[in-house]
């Protein structure tokens, strides 16, 4: 709510700017107006020694930049623009530095006559406060050497909104894979946090990160909103929220904590896409981050969903709700979590998995020739809670697959479960086809209900809303507005007259 109020404050300042134009909204204002307040234009028709007037636009986007103080916004003209930006300064609160696209026109920031030596951006936002990126296409930046990104925001950089953007072209081609790059790169990599980190309405498609990710947060960020993206096309992981990794080299720092999830749509992000191969990618991961809620996602054709892991030892994956989510057709799990099988030991713990919609995962077979499960629990969980859960399998699947004895206090119940084939759990490494059986082994599922169709509008199609006669319909357990949510997939309030239903919409 706080950036909120931010932004409407900073949209107040340019409608006051732009009050006396002739020639419409956020486009025709000389550089100078009231209250201190400056909008300068960039064209590729420009010179370096014009004034950044609407008639006599700057040249590149830095000088632009170059001449800001607090309040002021840069607005560039359509045309392709081959250099780096760099934020040379930072806005104040109410007073925030917009880079923004010209009303109507989609200028281009282009990396195609760039080298990369080591991690590189094409927008770098270092060090920096009150900064808004807004309208750009970001394409091409190309590199066998160093580690390209399209935005990377970095160094204690504060109250930071990258939103509108379309990005593709991001090319890690180095092989053997070395590294990796992203599209999007939140990294706090100092005893400073990155915080107050909003990413949302960007569009990122045909990236090839190698090891990277396409929207990634890494390291002491502590405080971000990632909502309302779309990510299509990728070879890796689509959204990151990290920890455990190189990014800072304070332990207790790094990282990424109290963040949120939402609204974003993942597809075809899948591993046969680049050269890793199988079936590593993932739609939606939080990985060794703590506080965070992923929630109201659509992803599917994936090779796994969404996932609730740590990779590294000491780093483990705390306090994750994932919740209201739609998870369909991927290759593998639909939604996962714990520690890799004899890789690591930090696991997952403290977090719920509820309210969600799984249908038809697990259409590859796993990295050990297993079927993984719509959930899957690895390694190490601790303590989670998975409830209120609507799984329809397909005709070879399974619902829920514990690998192993590993973790304690895992609550499963008021699930919904429902095949076309032959029903399957795994608890512990022991297979069950009885449900009973099932019951008995994880001592839960008393309040679920099996073989029984959660009646969706449309599987094909598909719409997983439920029909007015669904079983799946106000038979959930309300937990909590923290673990459960205030609204569903829709939007709709999630909880009336004291009943839930299973599944992502009321």
């Amino acid at each position: 709510m706080k950036c909120n109020i931010i932004i409407f404050l900073m949209i107040g300042f340019a409608v006051l700017a732009f009050g006396c134009s002739k020639k419409g909204p956020n486009d025709t204002v000389t550089p100078v107006s009231s209250g201190n307040v400056h909008v300068y234009y960039v064209s590729n028709n420009g010179l370096e020694s014009n004034k950044g007037t609407i008639d006599a636009p700057f040249q590149t986007i830095n000088t632009a930049l170059s001449h800001t103080i607090p309040g002021d916004t840069v607005m560039v003209r359509g045309g392709i623009y081959s250099e780096k930006v760099v934020f040379p300064r930072s806005g104040v609160m109410d007073k925030y530095i917009t880079l923004k696209a010209y009303h109507g026109e989609k200028p281009i920031i282009d990396g195609s006559t760039f080298s990369v030596n080591g991690r590189e951006a094409l927008v770098t936002v270092d060090k920096a406060k009150f900064i808004v990126v807004d309208g750009f296409e970001i394409r091409n930046l190309k590199t066998a050497t160093g580690e390209p990104k399209a935005i990377m925001v970095e160094g204690g950089s504060d109250y930071i909104t990258i939103k509108n953007n379309t990005i593709y072209g991001i090319d890690y081609t180095q092989l053997p894979l070395n590294g990796g790059g992203n599209a999007i790169l939140i990294i706090g990599d100092t005893s400073d946090p990155v915080t107050n980190i909003t990413v949302t309405g960007n569009i990122i498609h045909d990236c090839k990160t190698g090891y990277g990710e396409n929207l990634t947060v890494n390291g002491y960020v502590d405080g971000f909103t990632i909502t309302n993206n779309t990510i299509y096309n990728a070879q890796n992981i689509g959204i990151d929220a990290a920890g455990g990794y190189s990014a800072n080299p304070d332990p207790t720092l790094n990282y990424a904590r109290n963040g949120v999830i939402s609204g974003n749509t993942c597809y075809n992000i899948e591993s046969k896409r680049g050269p890793l191969g199988g079936h590593g990618a993932i739609g939606i991961y939080v990985d060794g981050g703590r506080n965070v809620v992923v929630e109201k996602n659509r992803v599917s054709i994936t090779d796994r969903g969404i996932g609730a892991v740590s990779e590294t030892n000491g780093f483990p994956t705390d306090h994750v709700t994932i919740r209201n989510n739609l998870v369909y057709n991927c290759w593998c799990a639909g939604i996962y979590m714990g520690g890799y099988l004899n890789y690591t030991s930090g696991g997952t713990s403290n977090s719920a998995i509820v309210n969600n919609t799984l249908y038809n995962n697990n259409q590859a077979l796993g990295a050990f020739g297993e079927i993984e499960g719509e959930i899957s629990i690895r390694e190490d969980c601790t303590n989670n809670v998975i409830k209120n859960n609507v799984i329809y399998g397909g005709t070879s699947d399974m619902f829920i697959h514990k690998y192993t004895a590993t973790g304690s206090g895992n609550i499963i119940d008021y699930n919904l479960y429902y095949t076309t084939g032959g029903a399957q759990w795994t608890w512990n490494g022991v297979l069950y086809t009885d449900y009973n059986l099932w019951k008995a082994a994880c001592i839960g599922d008393t309040n679920s209900t099996n073989s029984t169709d959660p009646l969706f509008i449309n599987t094909p199609t598909p719409d997983f809303h439920l029909q007015l006669s669904s079983p799946a319909k106000n038979s959930g357990l309300v937990i909590s507005d923290t673990v459960n949510g205030n609204t569903d997939f829709d939007g709709n309030v999630r909880v009336v007259n004291n009943k839930i239903s299973k599944g992502a919409y009321q």
